[in-house]
């Protein structure tokens, strides 16, 4: 039975907006209700249809007034910040992701009329370490457990949600472990590194990478909305590619660095404002995460249209390329030669290479908030 009112948090980001904007076109669904600390831009606002938007904060007890109000019966959690800049700092970031979480789950807990409560969660939170299996399936944890950040974060998040489906039994629950999104539309923290003219990486490591299109994410989203499975499951496309492989694809120059120096470098995108990326996604730019998929397919009862490779194609079509594809790996061949003639690099090339990260403009209409 479709559900009759639906609240889904993080309405203002793409994937949020695109979901609420879904659920709307179905007459099945009585009503959809947006909730975000921000109103959702023009653009967006007019893809809604006929989804109720709330301006309200999650951290705020009130919206159980308005999950109660409206006889909420399915919870879809989206407003999770992966990024310390989009939130104004780590502080208020991890407040948002943990405190924000616990009061809306205690809200849902009180409310007798929640019957579903879906979770947006990462796969992230397997942690990226080079003890890593080559693929994780929903049972296992991660090698090295995620010490702070977004990941962490995820892992407590998840642990409430547990926590929520003893207390409500009554309730079902699914986590979905995202890996990470790519699209001409979404506007992700992967995006924007891939963006870059000149994409650092560590030295001596070449990440396997698995993508999710922003179609099927959204396709993964609405079904769990509107279905009945209760569990975890990791969503991901099918196969993998080198981080090398990526970069080249894109046309992207790569610039191997000593991982002492990434991690410096890393700073400097984020205090310039190019790249806001945190060392727990460095380490997986160094080690990548693959998961496990079967799950997906035969007890969901969805398989992604786009492969990983076929992902990353539609996503380039927006991305010119720096320097044209047949000669990325000679351009790239030259830049480790002079990373090793330089033996490592110095706190000089910052100003050196001031303007040539600056990543490519994002498409248009997509916020400053970012999805994970």
């Amino acid at each position: 039975m479709p559900p009759a009112v639906v609240l889904v948090t993080g309405v203002s980001r793409w994937l949020g907006g695109a979901l609420a904007a879904e659920l709307a076109r179905d007459p099945a669904i009585g009503r959809v209700i947006g909730v975000d600390t921000v109103p959702p831009s023009a653009e967006l606002l007019r893809r809604l249809g006929r989804t109720e938007f709330v301006r309200a904060d999650i951290r705020n007890p009130l919206i159980g007034k308005v999950i109660s109000t409206a006889g909420v019966d399915t919870v879809v959690h989206m407003n999770i910040s992966s990024t310390p800049a989009g939130s104004g700092g780590r502080g208020p970031m991890k407040e948002l992701n943990v405190i924000g979480t616990m009061q809306l789950l205690a809200a849902c807990q009180r409310a007798p009329s929640v019957r579903r409560l879906v979770l947006k969660s990462t796969s992230a939170v397997y942690g990226a370490s080079p003890r890593d299996p080559a693929v994780f399936t929903e049972a296992m944890q991660a090698r090295r457990v995620p010490a702070g950040g977004f990941a962490k974060d995820s892992l407590d998040i998840e642990g409430y949600a547990r926590s929520f489906a003893r207390r409500r039994p009554d309730v079902g629950v699914a986590v979905l472990r995202f890996t990470n999104f790519i699209g001409p539309r979404i506007d992700s923290v992967l995006t924007g590194f891939l963006r870059m003219p000149v994409v650092p990486t560590a030295l001596g490591y070449d990440a396997r990478v698995q993508l999710l299109h922003e179609d099927d994410a959204l396709g993964v989203l609405t079904r769990a909305t509107t279905g009945e499975f209760a569990g975890t499951v990791n969503v991901g496309g099918e196969g993998t590619l080198l981080l090398s492989q990526v970069i080249r694809r894109l046309g992207r120059l790569q610039l191997p660095v000593p991982s002492p120096a990434l991690g410096s470098l890393g700073r400097l995108t984020r205090r310039f404002g190019f790249v806001d990326y945190s060392p727990e996604q460095m380490r997986f730019l160094n080690f990548g995460r693959v998961v496990d998929t079967t799950v997906l397919r035969t007890e969901f009862g969805y398989t992604p249209r786009y492969s990983t490779e076929a992902a990353l194609d539609d996503y380039a079509r927006t991305v010119p390329p720096v320097v044209p594809k047949d000669l990325v790996g000679e351009v790239t061949t030259q830049a480790e030669a002079l990373v090793a003639r330089a033996g490592a690099l110095t706190s000089s090339v910052g100003g050196a290479v001031h303007g040539r990260l600056r990543p490519a403009p994002a498409s248009p209409g997509l916020r400053a908030v970012r999805d994970a």
